[in-house]
C-alpha cells in the first residue's frame, strides 16, 4: 500500500484548531520558550499525542521561499544509485545543497540528512518532497529545519 503524499494549500480558518496548536508547540520548541513537548502541549491545552501524530505532517506556508533553507531528513534502503537520485532531482528542481550527511547503513537502511537552500530558480520544493517519497527505497521524507536565511 502506497502511503498518500498529497499536499494541500488551506486558509488558516479552515485548519483545526489542534493543529494549529501543534504549529504553536513547535514554535516554543524550536525557540526555547519551553525544553519539553509535555510542557508545550499543557501551555497550549493539547495532548502530547496530539502534537506526535500531527508533528510531521503540518508547516506554515510562506509566500516567498527564496533564501531559505530546509533540512530534510529521510532513510533510504542501501542501493546501488538512490543517493545519487536525490541529489540530481534536488539539482533538477534548481535547488542548491548546502549539505549531506549520511550514517552507516544498518539492516540495509542509511538515514539521510541534506540541507538545501531555496533560489530563485528552484521549482516547487513540495513536489520535489513528493517525487522523492514516490521514489522506491526512499521512505516518509521529512522536513526537519528551516531558516529565512543561512
Amino acid at each position: 500500500m502506497q502511503q498518500d503524499t498529497s499536499y494541500y494549500v488551506l486558509r488558516r480558518q479552515a485548519v483545526p484548531e489542534v493543529l494549529l496548536k501543534v504549529v504553536e508547540a513547535k514554535k516554543l520548541l524550536e525557540s526555547g520558550k519551553v525544553k519539553t513537548v509535555n510542557e508545550a502541549a499543557a501551555m497550549l491545552g493539547i495532548s502530547r499525542s496530539s502534537f506526535y501524530k500531527y508533528k510531521e505532517d503540518i508547516y506554515e506556508f510562506h509566500d516567498s521561499l527564496q533564501g531559505t533553507t530546509f533540512t530534510l531528513t529521510f532513510q533510504m534502503n542501501d542501493e546501488v544509485g538512490l543517493l545519487s537520485y536525490v541529489l540530481n532531482l534536488i539539482a533538477d528542481f534548481g535547488a542548491n545543497i548546502l549539505t549531506i550527511h549520511q550514517s552507516i547503513p544498518l539492516n540495509g537502511v542509511a538515514s539521510i540528512s541534506i540541507t538545501i537552500q531555496v533560489l530563485e530558480a528552484t521549482k516547487d520544493i513540495m513536489e520535489m518532497i513528493s517525487i522523492m517519497e514516490g521514489k522506491e527505497g526512499i521512505h516518509k521524507v521529512h522536513i526537519t529545519g528551516r531558516s529565512a536565511s543561512f
